[in-house]
């Protein structure tokens, strides 16, 4: 029976791939993660950039995996915490996983932040130069490169880069997780919903067809691209997200703009995946359509407060 050892399954996309995973009925499925999580047959408690490099070896060859999915990592934090989530924790893994006696195949999710600023109207390829626009992005890009020089070293791994990810369980500090969770501070105190720049163009996936993609890779016989874009292939204004999802929430209030936002995003007023790539080599293509997408999270942003 094929063994996938999943690191990050406590995260917003993590979560959704063990799901996906435990789905099959056919796989050992491992979790690692810093925190508990009841629902893994197989858990690992464990905090891979605190414990270093020797941990992440010591953790292959307990396990034995034929297959390694990477979705660990840091959108935020100071330089140095982001780099050791999203540098130093992906170079121990390929390191290990080259070093390791058997063969697996890894799949490291990335971000469309490797891309940064792009050309508006243009969708971006896999070929597009990456210009990340701030020290997220340049944690992204710097793993990505590893895992691309550990594919030339004779690894089997792929990189998905995801574009931005919504759908139940949204965190905060996602733009659709954070206007579910103002929207539900302005219904209790009966204020306005208040958001930063309305106009960025994004391309906003449902976590559970990035789930689909990364179950697509784990298994999928050959991969000949080091770098899959896995997005809707779509691009909306944040401005239409927000009117999308107060809608389904029934708000009719004002939206006002709270702030500047940030000065990353305000450097990438535009980005639309091309994902004709992911679809020739794994047969995968989105499934979920915005609406439901929103809709599914609202319901369980108002479940779980």
């Amino acid at each position: 029976m094929p063994r996938v050892l999943l690191l990050g399954a406590t995260g917003f996309i993590g979560r959704h791939v063990l799901h996906r995973l435990l789905r099959r009925g056919d796989l050992e499925v491992v979790t690692a993660a810093r925190g508990a999580l009841p629902s893994s047959p197989w858990h690992v408690r464990i905090d891979l950039t605190a414990e270093g490099s020797a941990a992440i070896g010591g953790l292959l060859a307990q396990t034995a995996p034929d297959v390694v999915v990477n979705c660990a990592g840091a959108v935020g934090g100071n330089p140095a915490d982001l780099a050791a989530a999203n540098i130093d924790l992906p170079a121990a893994l390929v390191r290990a996983a080259l070093c390791g006696p058997e063969r697996l195949r890894l799949v490291h999710l990335g971000s469309a932040a490797e891309y940064g600023r792009v050309v508006t109207g243009e969708p971006v390829t896999e070929q597009t130069p990456t210009r990340p626009v701030g020290v997220y992005g340049i944690t992204k890009l710097a793993a990505t490169r590893l895992v691309c020089l550990a594919r030339v070293a004779g690894l089997d791994a792929v990189v998905l880069r995801v574009f931005n990810p919504i759908g139940p369980g949204s965190p905060p500090g996602n733009v659709a997780g954070r206007l579910a969770q103002e929207l539900l501070r302005a219904q209790a105190e009966g204020d306005e919903v208040r958001l930063g720049p309305l106009s960025a163009v994004r391309d906003f996936i449902d976590v559970r067809d990035v789930a689909e993609a990364v179950h697509a890779a784990a298994f999928a016989p050959v991969i000949d691209e080091p770098v899959l874009n896995v997005g809707s292939g779509e691009g909306i204004t944040v401005g239409e997200l927000a009117k999308a999802l107060t809608g389904i929430a029934g708000y009719t209030g004002p939206i006002g703009q709270a702030d500047s936002g940030s000065a990353r995003s305000a450097e990438v007023p535009w980005q639309q995946a091309e994902i004709s790539a992911i679809g020739k080599a794994l047969d995968w293509r989105p499934a979920i359509d915005l609406a439901t997408s929103l809709s599914d999270l609202w319901q369980e942003a108002q479940c779980r407060t």
